[in-house]
């Protein structure tokens, strides 16, 4: 990538360049506005800085066709003019002119499910290295609220990030704490006003809420305006829980079941079994089961009327592919991953021990679990084409989950599902942003949206894996070459080598300790 200006105007004033993309015909050609009063408030500003992306093939996150030889013209953290490269661009002096010849433009890229951002020598620049600019960090506690904080300061190289509520489960759960347990509506209220207070973006519920405090929950979370996703709860029949207002599910869960000729006999099943508070795996395997099971007893007329009845609830998918692929696979299978450089030693033993948990170990185990994972692959691309919205995420932290690299693995076993690349590419860019409700400011490439973006160096509609092969990266306007890059990389692999403080590591750890898709 190289910082030439070839033969474009150089020169020209602030003043001038902004009244440009104002008023020209060129703007007006591209289908680019800028937002109202936006050119005279950057003209007031004490110089905001210009960059310039030249020659490069836009990829906008729109759907649209590719759009090859684009300029697009950054003014601080926001995208001001998307258009062809036979307009000349009236480029100011000072600007920063890059020819991206050869390369492809995409929108910055979420990871939908994310964990460990206080983990902020290692999580946080992996996620921006690989081009991830924005996360959905699903347990909300003070320490990663901090890493959030600090990144919306500037204080933080990271990524935008979308925070949950502390996970509200109960009185049963796999998990440790900070979980929040509730065991009464009253208490499932109370916990909701606790994440406003906290200022949780959205609540997070998990798998062993009861029926009535779930509801509660779900009621509570309308009353002050914030967003319910989560895990299925078990003891909620899976279309309630959709159109009750579960905004998303997680990993899967409940669907199998939801979509299976046999559905009514398993769920008979784990209504006659207690949860057990001394030994709360034992209901997550047989659920874990059972929906394996159910994967077999798959009814083609029986999902086409799920997914309809989701895709009218609002309700979306969030498949974390990378880690059901983790957990079907046997132990060793990841193990050898050469990213895992990057990763401390804590977190390595931490995965070699707790994979053994999930992991099939026997023959007869692995074939099962190798079908199972098969059929949801097949499960999410029958979905997609079925109406249900995706999101793309990767639970990152959980065994071989690695941050910003996850992303790319998630988007090649999307594709692998049966969705095409420019589907794929949208669950973590345009569909992401529409989850979020931020759709208006990010998620595509076109004027007065985030200045979030990812070059590669070949196209990514042709391979989906294209997207790991990353040029430079633009975080909130920051431009970060390929040299950059890889000094951030040696960074945290240098990070990743240093000495740890094992307290704060296992504290770290012990949220995802106790289950697996937390």
């Amino acid at each position: 990538m190289s910082e030439s200006v070839h033969d474009e105007p150089i020169g020209t004033s602030r003043r001038e360049f902004l009244r440009w993309l104002s008023l020209s015909g060129v703007g007006i050609a591209a289908g680019a506005t800028l937002p109202a009063g936006w050119a005279s408030a950057a003209q007031a500003a004490p110089g905001p800085d210009v960059t310039v992306l030249r020659h490069g093939t836009l990829i906008d996150g729109t759907g649209s066709r590719p759009r090859p030889d684009t300029t697009v013209v950054l003014i601080g953290d926001r995208i001001v003019w998307t258009g062809d490269d036979q307009h000349r661009v009236p480029v100011p002096a000072g600007a920063r002119v890059v020819d991206i010849r050869g390369k492809f433009v995409i929108p910055g890229l979420w990871d939908m499910h994310t964990h460990g951002s206080d983990f902020v020598d290692i999580f946080p620049p992996l996620h921006i290295a690989n081009g991830v600019t924005g996360t959905r960090e699903m347990w909300g506690y003070p320490e990663n609220r901090a890493v959030r904080d600090q990144i919306e300061r500037g204080e933080l190289l990271g990524p935008r990030i979308t925070m949950a509520s502390s996970i509200i489960d109960g009185p049963v759960t796999l998990l440790g704490p900070p979980v929040t347990l509730v065991a009464t509506p009253a208490e499932a209220r109370a916990a909701v006003h606790t994440a406003q207070a906290e200022g949780s973006d959205f609540v997070k519920t998990y798998s062993y809420l009861g029926r009535d405090e779930f509801a509660a929950i779900i009621d509570e979370a309308a009353k002050l305006g914030l967003p319910v996703a989560g895990h299925w709860p078990y003891r909620v029949p899976f279309l309630d829980a959709a159109e009750g207002g579960l905004r998303s599910f997680e990993h899967l869960f409940g669907l199998s079941l939801a979509t299976s000729s046999r559905e009514a006999e398993y769920r008979a099943i784990m209504e006659a079994t207690p949860f057990d508070p001394a030994q709360p795996r034992v209901f997550f395997n047989l659920a874990r089961e059972l929906e394996r099971q159910s994967a077999q007893s798959y009814h083609p007329g029986k999902a086409r009327a799920v997914f309809a009845r989701l895709a009218r609830a609002g309700s979306w998918q969030s498949p974390t592919l990378r880690v059901n692929q983790v957990m079907t696979s046997p132990a060793e299978t990841f193990a050898s991953d050469p990213r895992l450089k990057y990763m401390p030693a804590v977190i390595r033993d931490f995965w070699a021990a707790v994979i053994k948990v999930n992991a099939p170990s026997t023959p007869e185990k692995i074939v099962q679990y190798r079908e199972f994972f098969q059929a949801q692959l097949r499960l999410v691309g029958a979905a997609s084409a079925g109406g249900v919205s995706i999101i793309g995420g990767t639970d990152c932290l959980n065994p071989y989950c690695l941050p910003g690299f996850g992303t790319h693995d998630e988007l090649a076993l999307l594709v692998e599902a049966g969705l095409s690349p420019m589907r794929a590419l949208q669950t973590v860019t345009r569909d992401a942003a529409r989850y979020l409700g931020v759709d208006r400011t990010m998620g595509t490439v076109s004027a007065g949206k985030v200045a979030d973006l990812v070059v590669l160096d070949a196209n990514p509609l042709a391979d989906i894996r294209n997207t790991q092969r990353i040029h430079a990266v633009v975080a909130r306007g920051r431009l970060i070459t390929s040299e950059q890059r890889q000094r951030m990389l040696a960074d945290v692999e240098a990070a990743a080598n240093a000495p740890t403080d094992p307290a704060r590591s296992a504290a770290v750890l012990a949220r995802v300790a106790c289950g697996c898709h937390a």
